[in-house]
């Protein structure tokens, strides 16, 4: 709690007009947003590579995001940092009744109705359902494509609109591919742009199906194409050349050697 208190007291020196740093008096909710999506990625980034002290560290550096955003509220009057964690504090309790409440599941599908109820209950008090309710309601379009992919999905999944076993989801990735080829054939770059999110769409669809997370899949896929891609710069660079001066031969040589050492996530 001490710790807390001087965060916020630290936020609030920070941001004082007379005396605070004219970089954070600058700042209003927007401009920090991609702070803030910075932040929860490194954060994301630390808890997969298992790495506590950076995991600790990059916490802290989410958690200022949170104090920063708080503060510029608290000082238009709107909310502050009491708030957001009462808040959330509410939500917890409301959202867990067979934790606090002393209700009784007999299913984790019926404490996951549950959950889904409470949701559309809080949207419906702020006014946000469309006039005709749909299940997708209150997924925001904010967040990665990749991670709105496999919410959309799994919020269709639980009202029966799936596939009951995965064969067909690679029959459809294929058909995808399929329609991706005829649209090059055919040369219409919209066409060629609608198909490849089709075709990304129903690779997410796969990945859910292993129970695997596409967005964290992605990132790992990132994370070795990096390792490899650099481990090609090391070896070109030993050789006295730079990569404009390599053919892609013997790059993809490279690349071969690369994966056969092990360089991987």
């Amino acid at each position: 709690m001490q710790n807390t208190l001087r965060l916020l007291d630290i936020m609030a020196r920070l941001r004082d007009p007379e005396t605070g740093c004219p970089w954070d008096v600058q700042q209003d909710f927007a401009s920090l947003v991609p702070y803030t999506l910075e932040e929860a990625y490194e954060v994301a980034d630390a808890a997969e590579r298992g790495d506590a002290e950076d995991l600790r560290e990059e916490l802290g550096d989410l958690l200022l995001q949170v104090v920063f955003h708080a503060r510029i509220a608290e000082e238009r009057g709107l909310f502050g940092f009491d708030d957001v964690a009462g808040a959330i504090a509410d939500k917890l309790v409301r959202r867990h009744p067979h934790v606090f409440g002393g209700v009784v599941f007999d299913s984790d599908e019926a404490r996951q109705r549950s959950w889904e109820e409470s949701k559309q209950a809080e949207r419906q008090e702020k006014g946000k359902t469309e006039p005709v309710p749909s299940v997708l309601d209150g997924l925001t379009d904010k967040l990665p494509a990749l991670m709105v992919a496999q919410k959309l999905q799994k919020r269709a999944a639980r009202h029966g609109f799936d596939w009951p076993e995965i064969g067909p989801v690679f029959d459809k990735v294929r058909e995808e591919l399929l329609e991706l080829e005829a649209a090059q054939v055919d040369g219409d770059a919209e066409h060629i742009r609608e198909e490849i999110g089709d075709l990304l769409f129903v690779v997410v669809n796969l990945a859910r199906h292993f129970d695997i997370d596409a967005e964290s899949a992605l990132r790992d896929g990132n994370r070795k194409f990096s390792q490899r891609f650099r481990y090609i710069e090391e070896r070109v660079a030993a050789l006295g050349k730079t990569l404009d001066q390599s053919s892609l031969a013997e790059m993809d040589a490279l690349w071969d050697e690369a994966k056969r050492r092990g360089t991987r996530s």
